[in-house]
């Protein structure tokens, strides 16, 4: 009797062992975001549900109810546009309006998507998705070739400084799968980016409809030799996205356990926005200005000798200093300049436009402080990068470059120098409404 039991309980904690494996190999896979963007019908809402349906990210119940929203519309095939389109407006009117995230993974990568809608009047949710993303889905129809919308996206990606953009011709099928439409979208494409700011763009014919190159190749499509787009996305690389120069650390809050084992434990804990640090660097706390040298740099799973963007630790000290959330470490010889005058990009997302001289409550990575727009510059013509210093009332939707007044310094850097210490939020005091979002310069 005691051996089939011994079986039974070896197998149970090879089992255990082997779950436990993978989840924390789940936990260590690297996070790719990304967003879609294109013109209205361009299928991006299809081509996240192909992805998620060729990569069996999804469940069958769900993929049933799918199945029976086609039939009720009439429809011969699966529409996968549903697996995106949540809100009931949305499957109504077939479009995209809120920003829909999706999860899934693959052996090589776990995945965030943000699916942003293509409407002009929704460009606050694609600004609101791609904040965030290391990389942008640019949908092109096959049949229509850049438009507008085209890009717009394109500008609107450059400027939130996405730094791999993949193009993605689709609909492929309705044009025979010609190559000669693509070149000539490629070609078209490539002649207004070269006015953007874009480090990497890479080109993918597809049928997001049929299949063709999402995650397996297409077979009417010889003559194209690249990647598919899951294959594009897996391989990505985003290591070097993040600055990894500029040591910044906002704190997000003081770690004080006060038990018997931990009696005397001050840790700080938050996100990395930037560098490297390591136990023994010598850092400094600003606003203060006191300095120290790092003791430790803890981790749920224990202390680390290094620690990156965009890892959350908890750092501890050598020395007693006071520091809590708002307060940021840094390197010692190497620090960001402190303002109470900043240069920003903003993207309004309210409907009532900014109030001359309003109080505003500004939100920089942990620290919060009141601020007050001194002046709009101009508004940026999104279709052609025009400045307009004429129009200077601003509506929701529109991007436009303003003097802020802080009551007490920032400790920001460039957008373009570091995303996280870079971006900034504005706040409504009255009714504690987001009302813009913005990027300084």
């Amino acid at each position: 009797m005691g051996t089939p039991t011994l079986k039974i309980l070896t197998q149970m904690e090879n089992t255990s062992q082997q779950s436990t494996a993978n989840t924390n190999g789940y936990l260590d896979m690297e996070l790719l975001r990304f967003t879609t963007a294109g013109s209205v019908d361009d299928g991006k809402s299809t081509l996240i549900g192909r992805l998620l349906f060729d990569s069996k990210s999804i469940f069958e119940d769900q993929l049933d109810q799918v199945k029976q929203s086609s039939e009720r519309k009439g429809l011969e095939d699966t529409d996968l546009a549903l697996l995106t389109d949540g809100l009931k407006d949305e499957r109504e009117q077939g479009i995209t309006i809120d920003v829909a995230y999706r999860y899934f993974a693959t052996p090589k990568r776990k995945f965030i998507i943000a699916d942003t809608p293509g409407h002009i009047q929704y460009t606050r949710n694609m600004v609101t998705g791609a904040s965030t993303a290391n990389a942008a889905l640019i949908l092109i129809d096959a049949r229509n070739g850049v438009v507008e919308q085209t890009c717009r996206h394109s500008i609107i990606a450059s400027l939130l400084q996405i730094p791999h953009i993949v193009v993605c011709i689709n609909k492929m099928d309705l044009v025979d799968y010609s190559q000669d439409v693509y070149n000539k979208i490629v070609a078209d494409f490539e002649d207004f980016a070269s006015k953007l700011e874009v480090k990497d763009v890479r080109f993918i014919p597809i049928s997001a409809l049929k299949g063709d190159n999402v995650v397996n190749r297409s077979e009417s499509m010889s003559w194209y030799e690249g990647s598919t787009l899951l294959y594009t996305l897996e391989h990505l690389h985003i290591g070097s996205d993040h600055n990894h120069i500029d040591c910044r650390f906002p704190v997000q809050t003081v770690i004080r356990p006060k038990s018997d084992e931990f009696h005397d434990y001050r840790g700080y804990a938050g996100r990395i926005a930037g560098g490297v640090f390591k136990p023994g660097d010598e850092i400094t706390a600003l606003p203060s200005g006191f300095t120290s040298k790092i003791k430790s740099i803890d981790t749920f799973n224990g202390p680390i000798e290094e620690a990156f963007a965009p890892m959350s630790v908890t750092i501890t000290l050598e020395d007693e200093i006071d520091i809590s959330r708002g307060d940021m470490l840094v390197r010692t010889n190497n620090q960001p300049e402190a303002k109470q005058d900043l240069e920003v990009m903003l993207c309004w997302l309210n409907q009532k436009g900014p109030i001359p001289r309003g109080k505003y409550t500004l939100r920089h990575t942990s620290a919060d402080m009141k601020a007050m727009i001194k002046e709009v510059r101009y508004k940026l013509d999104i279709n052609t990068l025009h400045r307009n210093e004429e129009d200077t009332d601003i509506k929701m939707n529109d991007i436009c470059r303003v003097s802020l007044r802080t009551t007490k310094p920032v400790l920001a850097d460039s957008y373009r120098k570091n995303r996280q210490t870079g971006s900034v939020i504005l706040i409504d005091d009255a009714t504690n409404e987001t009302v813009a979002a913005g990027m300084v310069i």
